[in-house]
């Protein structure tokens, strides 16, 4: 009996067929891995571009307009928490410096791509410098594609499906709500979501002014039975002033001290809707209400008590 095998070509044609069917199914894999990798990064940045654009607000990176300069230690301390987020996480990039800040402690050795990305918010752009894993770091000999040659060689074809494991990105750690009064556009937000609310001027300046006073005199009450203090309708008369440099309006300046219960209703009913999301942050910003009977009671006070100047962010001051 002739024992007959698989192939019966003889041995150096055979090797010849398995060496091509391996640099086939290794280009293959190649070709992959670098899609792959190219698809990784790609929505790596889109992430973190999103993230540092939230983040944009409350970012100490100076102002070119008002000449004033770059807080690098708390950029420094934004890139080591952001960049500590992206390795727990198994992200493919890291951010090397913001509005050319960098982080000097962190090893970039292995993310030799570069990416330079620009934010704008309403007065000036921030740059950023994002850098990504190396293009032949992803690259590497599979297995799988020695295997199929080994298994492929017998029957002298290719029928292989380079399967790419989809990449789990997680978000990086929101940050937390705080609040935008945009002078320029007449707005106040929580920087965080859409929740975006226009105010009128006589509100919006007093909500302004009421905040600043309260930073600057912690602990002062402010019952509204008394006339308005001569220092906090300084700083409403003030907002109005900018308001009018902006164009925003020509009219003659509001008297601060009249109706000034539906002032503060008007300025309570727009932080509920801007903060709907974060019940718990807007007791921050929130102007009290009188608790029990008698609105007018000598001891209530519209005063905000727990605000603090790193709580909120003025656009256009």
């Amino acid at each position: 009996m002739s024992n007959k095998s698989l192939n019966w070509k003889p041995k150096p044609f055979i090797f010849f067929i398995f060496f091509a069917l391996f640099a086939c199914i290794q280009s293959v894999a190649l070709v992959a891995q670098y899609w792959s990798h190219q698809s990784s990064v790609h929505e790596a940045v889109d992430k973190v571009e999103r993230r540092i654009s939230l983040d944009s607000s409350f970012l100490d990176v100076g102002n070119s307009t008002l000449n004033t300069p770059v807080n690098q230690f708390a950029i420094i301390r934004y890139l080591e928490k952001l960049n500590k987020a992206l390795k727990d996480g198994d992200y493919p990039v890291l951010v090397k410096s913001i509005q050319f800040v960098e982080d000097d402690k962190e090893d970039f050795t292995s993310f030799s791509s570069v990416i330079n990305a620009n934010f704008k918010n309403a007065e000036q752009t921030i740059t950023a410098e994002i850098r990504a894993v190396g293009t032949l770091s992803a690259l590497s000999f599979s297995w799988t594609a020695l295997l199929s040659s080994l298994l492929l060689t017998p029957i002298f074809s290719v029928s292989n499906k380079v399967k790419k494991k989809p990449t789990s990105l997680e978000e990086v750690i929101p940050p937390s709500p705080k609040l935008v009064i945009n002078l320029r556009e007449k707005t106040i937000s929580n920087g965080i979501d859409d929740k975006i609310i226009t105010l009128q001027n006589k509100p919006l300046c007093f909500y302004t002014a009421l905040v600043k006073y309260c930073i600057e005199h912690p602990g002062v009450p402010l019952p509204p039975h008394k006339d308005v203090p001569s220092e906090l309708l300084a700083l409403a008369n003030k907002s109005f002033g900018r308001l009018i440099e902006l164009g925003h309006t020509k009219r003659k300046r509001p008297d601060f001290n009249a109706n000034l219960d539906k002032t503060l209703s008007e300025i309570r009913a727009a932080l509920d809707e801007v903060f709907s999301s974060f019940s718990e942050e807007k007791e921050t910003y929130y102007p009290p209400r009188a608790q029990g009977e008698g609105s007018r009671s000598k001891q209530h006070s519209y005063a905000i008590p727990s605000i603090k100047q790193e709580d909120i962010t003025i656009i256009g001051n």
